[in-house]
């Protein structure tokens, strides 16, 4: 997997959840908007601080988190 080093998280930046850069946008926003149907040019215009590679982390980060499989934990 590709390096996501432009996702962070921090507690006191949007309760630590994933971030872009730091910033207080959300993987999660950016990862709606495509959903809506925004182009990236357009997120781009909403959220000038944002560069290509932040919408393409973003989308590579929820891809991965979907793959994840939480497993319960079993008493031995």
């Amino acid at each position: 997997m590709r390096t996501l080093d432009r996702i962070t998280f921090d507690p006191e930046v949007m309760g630590g959840k994933p971030c872009i850069r730091g910033m207080r946008v959300s993987a999660g926003t950016i990862v709606g908007l495509v959903a809506a149907g925004h182009s990236r040019t357009a997120i781009l215009k909403l959220y000038p601080c944002l560069e290509e590679e932040d919408i393409t982390q973003a989308l590579t980060y929820a891809a991965w988190r979907t793959e994840e499989v939480e497993l319960p934990m079993v008493p031995a």
